[in-house]
């Protein structure tokens, strides 16, 4: 899982899974069986993401919603090793949830919950903390970029770091594992986590016999760098981003603010340099994007180019922008879908627990 852009550290995870479905008083609950295949999803709640975050990650998520049945967790616990603010924790958690829910994520195939609310990832971190290599955790991508960091400010290469940062290839791998995955979708820079996941499960299962599954990674699809209002990629480490559901009037004033050249209107524009059109092939419909490509060729002036620009961004964001505020009023309701996710959720992880509990200790 990525650390440095903060919320946008979002963790992709994907699996497939099918259902049955059993009553316990008069409730209808769904369970998960080994054989399964699962579809799973994590974003840490470390602030309200951007519009390169909605691009890379969380459109494609709630499309994958529609079609596949996805265990998506707000990744809480990962974000306490940076985060010492409970409360600003527990409202990014509820801006997370409400981004999701209202970006249109079908919670009839999708069970959406706190990754907190599920005692069990915990337990099973510490149980595979003790098949885990302290090597490999030595080769940590997070890990590594930290000492690095330090050897070259001339510090204590451990300057800083604490054992939430230098275990959280394992809280990663109980998190994978817990669901019995076999698909893991990533972004190329998050493959180790899975390969670390996959090594973990390895040697529990060398030990102890057949427990884990051995989950695949699967590189996402490329939506290529997404730029911030400075042309490098939108970053909050840059401070060029365009938050998701800035009101109308910051959303344009931001548009507005986008660095382009010198050129006039009238002049002939590369469409595939600007900034301003490559957002607005991540909104607009095909024969927009087109017809935008051909009026930039033929001198279209840039304020007429980042007024379009705005237009599209606010019609497409418009009433997700509205549903979310009105979840972020009504955070009880926010609450009652996180409780009920992680109600179904707890069904999947307490019985891979169970088995891994009967491994250790019997």
């Amino acid at each position: 899982m990525r650390t440095p852009d903060k919320v946008s550290g979002c963790l992709i995870l994907r699996f497939d899974f099918h259902i049955k479905r059993f009553t316990i008083k008069k409730k209808e609950k769904v369970m998960f069986t080994m054989s399964d295949k699962i579809v799973l999803t994590g974003i840490k709640p470390t602030g309200m993401p951007h519009l390169g975050n909605y691009v890379g990650a969380l459109k494609p998520l709630v499309e994958m919603s529609k079609s596949n049945k996805t265990f998506m967790f707000i990744a809480d616990l990962h974000a306490l090793n940076f985060m010492r603010d409970a409360a600003a924790l527990r409202r990014h958690t509820y801006e997370i949830a409400a981004i999701m829910v209202a970006l249109g994520l079908d919670l009839k195939n999708a069970v959406l919950f706190r990754q907190s609310d599920i005692v069990e990832v915990s337990q099973l971190a510490t149980m595979l903390m003790n098949v885990t290599p302290k090597g490999l955790m030595n080769r940590a991508h997070s890990y590594k970029a930290a000492t690095d960091k330090n050897a070259a400010a001339g510090l204590d290469i451990d300057a800083g770091v604490n054992m939430g940062l230098y275990t959280y290839p394992v809280l990663m791998a109980a998190d994978i594992l817990l669901y019995n995955s076999d698909i893991v979708p990533v972004g190329a820079d998050q493959k180790q986590h899975v390969e670390f996941a996959r090594d973990i499960a390895g040697y529990f299962n060398h030990i102890y016999g057949p427990t884990f599954k051995m989950p695949v990674p699967e590189i996402g699809r490329d939506t290529g760098i997404i730029p911030g209002l400075d042309g490098r990629k939108m970053s909050k480490s840059y401070g060029n981003v365009i938050p998701l559901f800035a009101p109308a009037p910051e959303l344009k004033k931001k548009v507005m603010r986008i660095i382009t050249d010198s050129r006039l209107p009238g002049e002939p524009k590369d469409p595939d340099t600007l900034t301003i059109f490559q957002l607005y092939k991540h909104f607009a419909a095909r024969d927009e994007v087109a017809a935008m490509h051909g009026q930039l060729l033929a001198g279209m002036g840039y304020g007429d180019a980042k007024k379009i620009l705005f237009e599209k961004m606010d019609s497409v964001l418009s009433a997700p922008r509205m549903e979310y505020e009105r979840l972020m009023n009504n955070t009880a309701e926010l609450d009652k879908i996180l409780d009920d996710g992680a109600a179904r959720a707890r069904v999947v992880a307490a019985e891979t627990y169970k088995r891994v509990r009967r491994a250790m200790l019997g």
